[in-house]
């Protein structure tokens, strides 16, 4: 293993040499900066051996080294050769500090404008000023050096009807266009492929997890786009699908349409467009107006036909995790304990009974017993999977991707009897979940101004769990959507009625236990007494939460009431799809809880 990296590396470092360069840095990311990567742009995994989602590589004539965050310590050193790579820690000795502290000055480090953000190649400029020069590259050594790289996995368009969707293409362009008009700009640049696929009502299968299509897209002040993307991808029906004013280009056309904007005013958004998309536009003389992909917040929004489809995919998403539960109680009642891969193929399982499954949301995290205590946990990165412990907790995170809606939801179940120490961060992280989904709020309110509220009963104990309690959720779309989030960070983006949010507070002590408990919310108005309008959430999921780890003498009785009324609306929409042994075993898992 170690030698073939080895190899790798030595390949380009003759590249460096060849160039005249002194470094190279590798990020995970790929030109579409998407949380989700596709195989044959795993560059970072290619030079590396590493398959986290976050981290960066830097390698030198001399030395190199792996930058990953706390999720990946542990990780890092079983993945990635520490003979070839220092290990460094991603946010407290980012790749430019450690540069800036291992070259001379004058040195040249390339860049490949393509796989970094504006905004990061224009901080990283800043940063390294007189000190070190970053030279952006043409073409990336990585693509020449990958001779075993897999294909592009291109899928066909799948048209999504408004019967699903809602909303009409030339709506939405309309839209989009009356927008840029107020911001003052001919154009702009669609780099998320969520956001392509959003306006033009269209998805695919080209990343795994996320249904989308790898493509680019410019819209225009008068609601015209044009979407680079290969034709033979799209179905003949696409041109009646969309409607007028949506023209078809080559990938490779991308640049110099770009420079076609010349003394144009084009809109960009810096974090989520690459670098060399701005260079192209800056290069030809274009005006770039830094601004927010202007899909976002439309698309967070959803419409009421998209609420619909949300509400009835979980319905028959929380049947597939019942099923799944009552499955797994009768396991453990037998003395069989399956394995976390095991439990985790058997979740998919049951899922795929479902024909409108088009792919999970995200890989499944399947935690036995002191794994939960790692949030971020892969049973597929270890050397085996873990075994379930008895008289422990199993924490699993899954979901689905079906053409109504997109699901997520995370339910820690008890395996046998729990002490009560378990119990009781159990019903602190029940509390504060209840918190969030009953609470009341006016608009104009931002999820970080939440946050405290699922985290309060945590902190009156001196706990606390160290991620945010709250994504985004797209529709038939990312798992993880933005610009909404409930986190401690400071967000300014206001909650809006029909966005769709997790609500997953958690406790971890490490290599003990892991709790969390997920549902998504959706944001609606709510009346009350007063002459204000107020929002709240109304919960999507579906499924019971284990009433064995509840501790009722810390619940008051308001809560027990949330309880009963959550696990009665359980009952009621998922019953009618079970029988015999697994509607039995619901019956007695939403039963009333009483003091």
């Amino acid at each position: 293993m170690h030698a073939n990296y080895a190899e790798r590396v030595d390949a380009l470092r003759r590249w460096l040499e060849e160039q005249a360069l002194d470094a190279l840095v590798i990020p995970h990311e790929d030109e579409f900066l998407g949380e989700y990567i596709p195989a044959h742009n795993e560059r970072l995994h290619w030079a590396t051996g590493f398959t986290g989602s976050a981290g960066a590589a830097v390698i030198t004539r001399d030395n190199a080294a792996m930058f990953v965050d706390g999720r990946y310590t542990v990780q890092v050193r079983k993945q990635v050769p520490g003979d070839i790579f220092e290990y460094r820690h991603l946010i407290e000795e980012p790749a430019l500090q450690w540069l800036l502290a291992n070259l001379p000055q004058g040195s040249k480090v390339a860049i490949d404008a393509r796989l970094h953000s504006a905004n990061w190649l224009a901080n990283a400029k800043q940063a390294v000023e007189g000190k070190i020069n970053l030279i952006t590259i043409d073409s990336n050594p990585i693509d020449t050096l990958w001779h075993e790289r897999p294909a592009p996995l291109l899928t066909q368009a799948r048209l999504m009807g408004n019967e699903i969707v809602g909303q009409s293409s030339a709506d939405k362009r309309a839209k989009i266009g009356q927008a840029l008009t107020q911001a003052g700009a001919d154009a702009a640049l669609l780099s998320q492929l969520d956001s392509i696929c959003w306006l033009l009502n269209i998805r695919g299968g080209d990343v795994s997890r996320l249904p989308v299509l790898l493509s680019t897209a410019i819209v225009e002040a008068n609601g015209n786009v044009t979407l680079f993307i290969d034709p033979n991808r799209l179905p003949e029906a696409f041109s009646a699908h969309v409607g007028a004013g949506v023209s078809i280009q080559s990938p490779d056309a991308l640049a110099s349409s770009l420079a076609g904007f010349g003394g144009k005013t084009v809109l960009v958004d810096p974090q989520t467009s690459n670098a060399w998309a701005s260079e192209v536009l800056a290069n030809n003389g274009a005006c770039i107006v830094h601004a927010t992909d202007p899909c976002m917040l439309p698309k967070a929004a959803k419409n009421p036909v998209e609420i619909a489809g949300m509400k009835a995919s979980h319905v028959r998403d929380g049947v597939a995790v019942s099923r799944f539960l009552a499955w797994l109680d009768a396991q453990v009642n037998a003395n069989n304990l399956p394995n976390e891969a095991e439990l985790s193929y058997k979740l998919y399982q049951f899922r795929e009974l479902d024909e409108t499954l088009a792919d999970l949301s995200f890989d499944t995290i399947s935690a036995a017993g002191g794994n939960a205590a790692m949030c971020h946990y892969n049973h597929l990165n270890q050397p085996k999977p873990g075994e379930l412990e008895i008289n422990n907790v199993y924490l699993v995170d899954s979901g689905g991707q079906y053409p109504d809606g997109t699901t997520d939801i995370t339910r820690t179940i008890a395996i046998g009897e729990c002490a009560d120490d378990v119990k009781q961060a159990f019903t602190l992280v029940l509390k504060g979940h209840i918190a969030l989904t009953t609470a009341r709020f006016p608009k104009g309110t931002a999820g970080s101004q939440l946050d405290a509220l699922a985290r309060q009963y945590l902190w009156a104990h001196g706990f606390d769990y160290d991620h945010g309690t709250g994504h985004g959720v797209g529709h038939f779309l990312s798992v993880h959507e933005g610009p909404q989030r409930i986190a401690k960070a400071p967000n300014t983006v206001a909650l809006l009625p029909g966005m769709v949010l997790s609500n997953e507070p958690g406790y971890y002590r490490a290599n003990a236990f892991g709790i969390r408990i997920e549902n998504l919310e959706l944001v609606v108005e709510v009346p009350t007494q007063g002459d204000m309008t107020m929002l709240g959430f109304e919960s999507l999921t579906r499924a019971p939460i284990d009433r064995r780890l509840v501790d009722i003498t810390l619940l008051t009785d308001s809560e027990i009431a949330w309880w009963n009324d959550y696990h009665q609306k359980v009952w009621t929409d998922i019953s009618p799809s079970l029988e015999g042994y697994d509607l039995a075993w619901l019956e007695q898992a939403t039963a009333p809880l009483s003091r």
